[in-house]
């Protein structure tokens, strides 16, 4: 869940999951069936786009069976999200209780979507099987973040990895400007063959998320590539350059 207002800084992780914890016994336990943790989090995750959102909670499925029945889930707050969005408004201003209890409900009502949608846990599954497999160097799937929770049109979350998807695959070298967290970047394109998708990790943000910020080339789609063996996406480090000092 994402929200957009600012919390007062006076209150420490602590207290906050003291706070949670409270709140948490509130919820009717029918709602809880199949939760098998409320967590709070020090991570910040930023919006990839607006400078002024963060994402506050997360709904994590653990295991299931057939039907999902007996989907297992894991509920994260994050405490980091909540004390950036302090830094917005004056202090005072925020009620914590609301804004905790909000996000842990939204949360719980994600749990009950998943075990009610076993294709989509089945995908996000799936799509954080081909994410490791990026981390460990092997061979994946290069459309697979698209599985991946949609955070916004063309941007993609897998675990704590964020994809931004953009049309590439030309062979010179060239500039990409882009927006990450309300801060406008340059990016320079390494050189790559036609027809390769290209995974650019960012590294420069001034918000970068706790997993990697994914730039994706994405290759265009061109007749002759059905003929021809797929390539294998590249996969490099990048420096993103703020324009906006």
């Amino acid at each position: 869940m994402s929200g957009v207002s600012g919390p007062d800084t006076c209150m420490r992780i602590e207290e906050f999951r003291s706070l949670v914890a409270r709140i948490a016994r509130d919820v009717p336990p029918e709602f809880r069936d199949g939760v098998v943790a409320i967590d709070v989090s020090p991570k910040t995750l930023p919006h990839p786009l607006r400078g002024d959102v963060y994402t506050l909670g997360e709904c994590v499925p653990l295991e299931w069976s057939v039907g999902a029945a007996d989907l297992h889930s894991r509920i994260i707050l994050y405490y980091g999200s909540f004390a950036s969005l302090a830094r917005l408004d004056a202090p005072g201003e925020f009620d914590w209780r609301a804004e905790a209890w909000e996000t842990l409900t939204h949360e719980l009502r994600h749990h009950l979507e998943w075990r009610a949608n076993v294709d989509a846990l089945a995908a996000y599954d799936w799509a954080a099987e081909e994410n490791f497999k990026r981390h460990e160097g092997e061979p994946f799937d290069p459309a697979f973040y698209r599985s991946g929770e949609t955070v916004s049109p063309g941007i993609w979350k897998v675990d704590d990895d964020v994809f931004v998807e953009r049309e590439g695959g030309r062979r010179t070298r060239d500039e990409l400007d882009m927006v990450w967290h309300g801060r406008r970047y340059r990016v320079t394109i390494p050189l790559a063959a036609p027809g390769t998708p290209r995974f650019l990790i960012l590294e420069g943000l001034v918000d970068p998320p706790p997993g990697d910020a994914v730039l994706v080339m994405k290759a265009p789609s061109r007749i002759v590539d059905l003929f021809r063996r797929r390539r294998p996406p590249a996969r490099e480090t990048v420096q993103a350059m703020p324009l906006d000092g």
